[in-house]
């Protein structure tokens, strides 16, 4: 397995934190992603689309997160994010996928991906403009099963497995005294032909303990793991509901 270096990463953590959070600060949230499939998957040179070949559609999506901020100088916030994205279709495949011979057969698809990241970042602007900057180590597990549909044989299975480094960065402005901000945030790395992205933009507003967002979100994912690859996009509007303390 090729392993990723992040070139941006160590100048992220040269930049000097000048805000840090009054008092410890926790959080959580889950939230429901509708996310579309595009792109193609390869297997020892063989290509299939997963949306036009294969008609991967969503079937069910979980997302949480949870964070701590504390008033400590030099030492990194934290946040924990879980994603787990799951799809099947039926479609058909012409010719070889993997080394083994579809011949045109109606296949039955399902793909799991599933990633939690751990993130260290420092504020950097708190207060009506909000700033944050750190590094991202994201556990990434791929699995694309294709088989025939009617008796499960042939099949063939696709996996990419790594952990890997990103840079992060979120932003929110807010309007003070309504409750109601907007804001973006993402992972983001690319080096030597692989290239990882996930982002989104949100409208949030939040009473009390209670935050409720929504948006859009974006995840490319261009991996190569040994004879295996993942090219694809995964985007779609979310919703989601958290608490702070």
């Amino acid at each position: 397995m090729r392993k990723l270096m992040l070139a941006v990463g160590g100048s992220l953590f040269l930049v000097a934190p000048v805000s840090q959070a009054d008092v410890v600060g926790l959080g959580a949230s889950v939230s429901y992603w509708d996310s579309d499939l595009s792109g193609q998957a390869a297997d020892n040179g063989d290509v299939v689309d997963v949306e036009n070949d294969l008609n991967l559609d969503s079937d069910s999506n979980a997302n949480a997160s949870l964070y701590l901020e504390h008033p400590i100088p030099v030492l990194p916030n934290v946040r924990l994010n879980y994603t787990l994205v799951q799809q099947s279709g039926r479609g058909q495949v012409n010719g070889n996928f993997g080394g083994v011979n579809f011949g045109g057969l109606d296949v039955q698809s399902d793909l799991d991906l599933e990633q939690l990241d751990l993130t260290l970042y420092y504020e950097v602007l708190d207060n009506w403009v909000n700033l944050d900057l750190g590094l991202t180590a994201r556990d990434l597990s791929g699995e694309l099963i294709v088989k025939e549909a009617l008796t499960g044989t042939p099949s063939n299975e696709t996996t990419v497995d790594a952990v890997i480094p990103m840079g992060y960065l979120a932003a929110r402005f807010d309007l003070p005294l309504t409750g109601v901000s907007v804001g973006a945030e993402g992972n983001f790395i690319s080096f030597d032909g692989d290239s990882l992205h996930d982002f989104n933009a949100y409208g949030q507003y939040e009473i009390s303990l209670i935050q409720f967002r929504a948006g859009y979100r974006q995840m490319s994912i261009d991996y190569e793991d040994g004879n295996d690859r993942l090219d694809v996009e995964i985007g779609g509007p979310f919703v989601s509901a958290g608490v702070s303390f």
